[in-house]
C-alpha cells in the first residue's frame, strides 16, 4: 500500500490501512458500527446492491463498515488485493476450501496440521465428498506425487503445528503452480504478515 506514491512501513498499515476519517464526525478513529441493517436511498438501489450491481452495505452478516476496514487493513498487511473477516479460523479455512472444492475433488494437505485443521479434513470435508490427501510431512515431492485432475487445491501452514516446522514454500508453490491449482496457506503463525507472507 503507499500514499502519495510513497510505500507505508508496516506499523502504519496495521493502524490505518483501509481506513478513511469518518466523514460525519471526522473521527481519526474506526466508529464500531453496532448496526444490523442498512437503509436503501429507494427501492432501485436496494435492488442493485442484492443484485451486486452496486456496491455496498446491506446488512451486517454480509458487511459492515467496521469489519469493512479491519478486512482491508489485513489485505494491505498480507500484501493480498482483498481479504475477508470470519468468525474463526476453521470458517475462514472451510469457506475457502468449500469455495474451491466440491464433491469428488480432493485436496492435498500437508500432515503437519493443526488438530483442528486435522479433524476438519479427516471428519467434515468427507462427509461433503472431499476427499483430503494427506503428504509425508510437507515435501515437496510427496505433496505432488498425490496430485491428479480432481486435486482443487494444495493445503499448508506457514509454520506447521506443532512440530514448527516450514515448508519450502517457493518448491510448493512452482508445484502448485505447474499444475494450475491454488496454494492455500493458513498464516497464522505468520503474524498477519509481519513475519511471513505467503502470497509474495
Amino acid at each position: 500500500m503507499s500514499q502519495n506514491g510513497q510505500s507505508l512501513h508496516f506499523d502504519t498499515l496495521q493502524v490505518h490501512a483501509g481506513q478513511e476519517p469518518d466523514p460525519t464526525t471526522n473521527s481519526r478513529a474506526v466508529p464500531v458500527y453496532a448496526t444490523t441493517s442498512y437503509v436503501f436511498n429507494d427501492s432501485d438501489h436496494g435492488a442493485d446492491l442484492f443484485a451486486l450491481k452496486e456496491f455496498g452495505n446491506i446488512y451486517t452478516r454480509i458487511m459492515n463498515p467496521t469489519n469493512d476496514v479491519f478486512e482491508k487493513r489485513i489485505a494491505a498487511l498480507e500484501g493480498g488485493l482483498a481479504a475477508l473477516a470470519t468468525s474463526s479460523g476453521q470458517a475462514a479455512q472451510f469457506l475457502a476450501l468449500a469455495t474451491l472444492a466440491e464433491s469428488g475433488d480432493n485436496i492435498v494437505s500437508s500432515s503437519y496440521l493443526y488438530g483442528g485443521t486435522y479433524n476438519q479434513f479427516k471428519i467434515t470435508l468427507p462427509r461433503l465428498g472431499i476427499s483430503v490427501r494427506f503428504a509425508d510431512g510437507d515435501k515437496p515431492r510427496s505433496i505432488e506425487a498425490l496430485i491428479d485432475e480432481r486435486t482443487k487445491a494444495i493445503y499448508l501452514e506457514t509454520i506447521g503445528n506443532p512440530r514448527f516446522n516450514v515448508p519450502d514454500f517457493e518448491a510448493i508453490a512452482k508445484i502448485a503452480k505447474g499444475y494450475g491449482v491454488p496454494l492455500v496457506v493458513d498464516n497464522t503463525f505468520g503474524a498477519a504478515g509481519y513475519l511471513c507472507r505467503p502470497i509474495d
